[in-house]
């Protein structure tokens, strides 16, 4: 009778272990599904530089979180470019998405790169404002270059200029550069203008 007590017991005890470890197994292989983790109403992610100064803001009146890949999705994306000395550039779309290493905002529908004019410096000439237009830009924030393989409209001062693929934008030096066959009108406004 002991015997058989006993042996029911390692029986029980060895069931109970069992199915207390495939529970614990089950949660831990399990899958992560691509679902929100938490969404927050006009949002706003900042990254400073080494001094302390906005290197960069993002602002969405949407924006959703993803736990499996740390991926955000932003609903009407705006995001300031705080270069040093230089006049703040806003980038804008109807949509964006943000990788997990935050390294690559794209923005998509209705994308626009707008710079201010600036006036002139000791070491740089005044430059009219700029916009640029095109279905979709991919920021590359820690390269401070903003790109697209699209059709684009550039507009500096009162030249207009058009490409149909794409172009790259330098933050650091605040100028584009449009690739392939580009046609438009380029008129200068004073003598040193850089359009």
């Amino acid at each position: 009778m002991p015997l058989i007590l006993l042996g029911l017991i390692t029986l029980v005890t060895f069931w109970l272990v069992r199915q207390s470890s495939a529970t614990d197994k089950s949660a831990i292989e399990r899958v992560r599904l691509h679902e929100p983790d938490y969404i927050i109403k006009n949002g706003t992610l900042s990254a400073l530089d080494e001094l302390g100064n906005t290197k960069y803001r993002i602002l969405g009146k949407k924006v959703i979180h993803y736990d499996d890949d740390a991926s955000i999705d932003i609903e009407a994306p705006r995001m300031r470019l705080f270069p040093p000395e230089k006049s703040p550039v806003t980038v804008k779309a109807d949509l964006g998405h943000l990788d997990g290493d935050l390294t690559i905002l794209d923005l998509l529908d209705n994308a626009e790169i707008f710079r201010p004019a600036q006036t002139a410096s000791s070491s740089e000439p005044a430059r009219p404002r700029m916009l640029a237009r095109s279905a979709s830009f991919k920021v590359f924030i820690n390269d401070d270059v903003i790109e697209t393989d699209k059709p684009i409209t550039l507009e500096q001062g009162v030249s207009v200029l058009h490409s149909n693929d794409g172009g790259i934008f330098n933050n650091i030096e605040q100028s584009m550069t449009l690739s392939g066959n580009v046609k438009g009108r380029i008129e200068r406004i004073q003598s040193g203008a850089q359009p």
